[in-house]
């Protein structure tokens, strides 16, 4: 059973990753995080949007990135979708150091930041179409 939902929608422009990562973690805050744990979201929504906006609309056309962030008993999913280029080889750009924008000097480790920051991520992409990150962490 659901116990709470939140979508928000925002043009893929840098400035709006600090309000992404703040909504969530408002939304998250009812769960009675410990301040880590409210720190690791916020951490992994702003490497998941930073991505949408530099990989999937390659910071050069504005597009739509949505959140759905959903509450059920302990623990909070959230999704982060743009419909940007997509991702030629999710594998690929799931490893660590690997960036498809080494101009831009990049580091390659966004996934491995979420990964390490939530208990499952969950990558789906369709190359030219746009993007899906699903992210899960469970509260004690």
């Amino acid at each position: 059973m659901l116990d709470n939902k939140v979508c928000i929608e925002f043009v893929s422009r840098s400035e709006n990753e600090g309000f992404a990562r703040v909504a969530v973690a408002a939304f998250v805050s009812q769960l009675d995080p410990t301040i880590d744990e409210l720190a690791d979201v916020k951490t992994a929504v702003s490497e998941a949007v930073t991505n949408s906006i530099i990989h999937g609309y390659e910071n050069a056309k504005e597009g739509i990135i949505k959140i759905e962030a959903a509450i059920s008993g302990n623990e909070v999913s959230i999704t982060i979708i743009d419909n940007g280029r997509g991702i030629e080889n999710v594998d690929q750009a799931r490893e660590p150091l690997y960036t498809s924008r080494p101009d831009l000097e990049r580091s390659g480790m966004g996934f491995t930041v979420m990964e390490t920051f939530m208990d499952s991520l969950y990558v789906e992409s369709e190359f030219g179409k746009g993007t899906r990150v699903i992210m899960k962490k469970k509260f004690n």
